[in-house]
């Protein structure tokens, strides 16, 4: 028994530090790619550029910004700069709902993307998923609360805080290593809970369960688990842990391309929802309209490139290698 034990604890400890390793490697140097853009002013441009697309979905331009700032950082930095803004501009719950969906959907894209591309799933086909797929999720939403008038009341954000004046370096570094720290513990929780998951066969009873769901998206079995905890927790651990199935070709680049295809669109689905639930938005189109958008198009995609060959499914899709 103890000469298991100590195999199955030296093994849980190598693949945690292993994917961690890989994580952190991938993570930092996009991190202060990102921060000298934003230093530079970059995003100030990035804004200017979506202007015309916020009038697309019903908002005004000036929340350029906040989806600039979400696309290249994250949800917590949209929600700073839209919080910042607030008085700036009265907002009804509707717009507030539209802007959170677009948020949920195509955020943090130079961190995740390239988990996703080092996963194996092409970064052209990623980006066009995730932004075309977050404007089509902000006109529907802006089409549908328009032409009911739904939510049409003024906004009343649920999150006010008091924002820090620390924009200092040495605040941004501690900031880092703060995040750096608790991504560690999580994969570390994760990797933990999927070795039980394997060895005393729930994982095989979760994918009996979600067959019927798993059949209807055209999802891989073999991915059953590491979706979920991508759906639940976000595409960095979902993500990494592809990365390390993706290596051990244990799963096709089927698989992966299914299970990938859905956490770009559908991941982290309690934090993130919580999040832009304290901006307002209504759950309709932050968590309803969004899970039931993510599926759909994921089976679709999903039975499209299974007609496909497999060149062109490599071409466009996936990495050959």
């Amino acid at each position: 028994m103890m000469p298991k034990f100590s195999n199955f604890t030296q093994s849980l400890i190598k693949e945690i530090f292993s994917t961690s390793f890989n994580l952190f490697k991938l993570m930092i140097p996009i991190i202060i790619i990102v921060k000298i853009i934003e230093e530079l002013g970059g995003i100030e441009y990035i804004a200017l550029a979506l202007e015309p697309l916020m009038q697309f979905v019903g908002l005004p331009s000036s929340m350029g910004l906040v989806w600039a700032t979400t696309l290249l950082t994250n949800i917590y930095g949209g929600m700073i700069i839209f919080i910042s803004m607030a008085h700036q501009e009265t907002l009804s719950v509707a717009q507030v709902t539209v802007l959170g969906g677009m948020m949920l959907v195509a955020h943090a894209l130079p961190i995740e993307i390239r988990i996703i591309q080092k996963a194996g799933v092409r970064v052209l086909y990623i980006f066009l998923l995730r932004v075309l797929g977050a404007l089509f999720v902000g006109f529907v939403l802006h089409q549908i609360y328009s032409a009911g008038n739904f939510l049409s009341e003024d906004n009343q954000a649920l999150w006010n805080p008091t924002l820090s004046n620390d924009d200092s370096l040495s605040a941004w570094v501690l900031n880092q290593l703060i995040t750096f720290s608790q991504v560690f513990v999580i994969i570390a929780v994760l990797m933990t809970f999927l070795k039980i998951l394997k060895v005393s066969g729930i994982e095989n009873l979760i994918a009996s369960a979600l067959q019927p769901l798993l059949r209807f998206i055209g999802l891989g079995k073999n991915t059953t688990s590491i979706t979920i905890i991508g759906i639940l927790l976000g595409v960095v651990y979902g993500g990494g842990l592809l990365i390390n199935e993706a290596k051990s070709e244990k799963v096709s680049k089927h698989e992966i391309f299914g299970s990938l295809t859905l956490l770009a669109l559908l991941h982290s689905i309690i934090e993130d929802t919580i999040l832009i639930l304290l901006l307002g938005a209504h759950i309709s189109g932050a968590l309803f309209f969004r899970v039931f958008f993510a599926i759909l198009l994921t089976s679709i995609m999903i039975r499209l490139v299974k007609r496909l060959s497999r060149i062109h499914f490599e071409r466009y899709f996936v990495y050959s290698k």
